[in-house]
């Protein structure tokens, strides 16, 4: 042993007020192997801590966004019991898209080459998706005997049917990135030398406007369980909190004096 560590598996940057986020085991296609997922994990609980932080982007270093699970075996996989539920899951890759989804800042997905298995369900809990022309989306489970995770069976049928879901499930086809968009599955399709700037001016947006707009992806989300009388209650309970904001101030007074509002995330 020469005392030489290995790259870490997640690198993070901040350019202004985004916090960029790299998945960087480019050798696996960034395969979301435990350890991965840990400093992933990391990467997001501390740009959400992060005040000066106002929208996260994910991407991925190299040929893909995120290939999957890594299921090549190896060190810092999650032992599994005889009976019940796959521990992986369980205490890993479920809490991290569960806190994605309740993120109080917005995130952009980069999506760069494929992104397959959970590594297409880390992509589509983000609030907006930028997919470069030679990405890819990729079910593949029914190749190895497995189901969808991740989020996949939740997401998949509310953001593009019940057919289409079950095509992309039970035939583990490709689903090239401009046929994604056209499906409604992501919200951008640019060429692939255009992808990070294409995502962080998108992030920007987000960055620069008011603290308001996490209460927002918030309420959609939720949305997508809930009754119309709770989602309008919702609405009324939220605005009271967004009303009573620095930005929110400020967007009214701009308004009235007729200037563009500058907006300070709080």
């Amino acid at each position: 042993m020469d005392g030489a560590q290995s790259p870490a598996k997640v690198r993070t940057e901040v350019q202004g007020k985004i916090g960029i986020i790299t998945l960087n085991d480019p050798a696996t296609l960034n395969a979301a192997g435990v350890e991965l997922m840990d400093g992933l994990t990391a990467a997001f609980e501390g740009f959400v801590a992060d005040p000066a932080v106002r929208a996260i982007v994910i991407t991925g270093e190299g040929r893909g966004f995120c290939s999957g699970a890594n299921l090549s075996g190896g060190g810092g996989r999650i032992a599994q019991n005889p009976n019940g539920p796959n521990q992986s899951l369980i205490k890993v890759y479920n809490p991290f898209v569960s806190a994605v989804r309740k993120s109080p800042k917005p995130l952009v997905a980069a999506v760069n080459g494929v992104a397959a298995g959970v590594g297409a369900s880390l992509a589509l809990v983000c609030d907006l998706i930028v997919a470069g022309e030679s990405a890819y989306f990729l079910q593949a489970f029914r190749r190895i005997g497995l189901v969808p995770d991740g989020g996949a069976t939740y997401l998949l049928p509310r953001l593009v049917g019940k057919a289409r879901a079950m095509e992309l499930v039970l035939l583990g086809e490709k689903l090239p990135a401009r046929t994604a968009l056209e499906w409604g599955l992501i919200n951008r399709c640019v060429p692939d030398a255009e992808l990070m700037s294409a995502a962080l001016g998108l992030a920007t947006q987000l960055a620069d406007g008011p603290i308001s707009l996490g209460y927002t992806r918030n309420l959609i989300w939720a949305s997508m369980d809930a009754a119309w009388h709770e989602q309008v209650e919702a609405e009324a309970y939220v605005q009271g909190d967004a009303s009573r904001t620095e930005d929110a101030r400020e967007g009214i007074m701009a308004f009235v004096e007729k200037r563009s509002a500058e907006f300070k995330g709080r």
